[in-house]
């Protein structure tokens, strides 16, 4: 497999997004419902205080170096999404989840951070495989998981099931 990204410190960064921890601070902004001049004009998403509540609520496991990690683009440095693994994983299998904001979709942000985050989440020890769901009223998020090599494997109440697996 390819590199898709360079660790520096803590980030991730791919050639126009750095992935970086969520911190206390940032996770309170968003429950607390209070903006920052870093972040995109329509950050946070529902979906990115969601996970900021999730964080709030598992703050070992999600702000871990395999937890939540926010979506910034390098070239403005600010916030445009979200991208996380849920630690610890389950018989070697490690779940994930992403968010672009509105204003930052289809410029293949998604699938940029993804395939970095899953390069990263299969170096941890015991992850052999990385899960994610999509709903399929998504047709593009379901489009980001099969670029990025992920399979297919069932449907659950309206979501796409997708797996991808390294090979020993």
């Amino acid at each position: 497999m390819s590199s898709f990204f360079v660790s520096t410190d803590s980030d991730l960064t791919t050639d126009r997004l750095a992935l970086r921890p969520w911190s206390a601070e940032v996770v309170k902004a968003v429950l607390d419902d209070i903006r920052s001049a870093h972040w995109a004009d329509d950050f946070p998403a529902e979906g990115d205080r969601v996970i900021a509540g999730f964080i709030s609520e598992h703050l070992d496991a999600a702000l871990g170096e395999f937890g939540q990690r926010l979506i910034v683009e390098r070239r403005t440095g600010l916030v445009v999404g979200s991208i996380g693994l849920f630690w610890p994983p389950s018989d070697g299998v490690l779940e994930m989840g992403y968010g672009i904001v509105g204003s930052r979709r289809g410029r293949g942000y998604a699938t940029e951070a993804t395939r970095a985050m899953v390069e990263f989440a299969l170096s941890a020890p015991g992850v052999h495989t990385v899960s994610a769901g999509a709903e399929l009223n998504n047709p593009a998020s379901v489009r980001v998981l099969e670029k990025c090599g992920f399979e297919r494997h069932g449907v659950d109440q309206g979501t796409a099931l997708f797996r991808i697996t390294t090979t020993i």
